[in-house]
């Protein structure tokens, strides 16, 4: 089972943006996930990785991800053959680039 952790700016106050993105991965994942960790952090720092592996970066990746986005990207290394239901038809039109 997979490991989510979201290190998230305590500094920047970004407790509840962060609990909420693991709400969110809890609800549409459920027992496909093992944990979702949430790790404080300090300047200005908001990641997500799954297992290891970076799935968003606010600098790198311009801002907080739209739900939708972080949920196929979590998707595709936890679940790949998941369907997201009106989560995924609503974010086809965004780009995951």
């Amino acid at each position: 089972m997979s490991r989510v952790a979201i290190e998230y700016c305590t500094q920047c106050r970004w407790l509840l943006r962060a609990s909420w993105m693991a709400q969110e991965l809890l609800s549409t994942f459920g027992t496909d996930l093992g944990e979702v960790a949430l790790l404080p952090g300090t300047g200005g720092v908001f990641r997500i990785t799954v297992d290891g592996a970076q799935v968003w970066e606010r600098k790198a990746d311009g801002g907080f991800p739209d739900i939708a986005l972080l949920k196929r990207r979590v998707r595709d290394l936890v679940a790949p053959g998941r369907d997201l239901g009106h989560s995924e038809r609503a974010g086809a039109a965004q780009s995951d680039d």
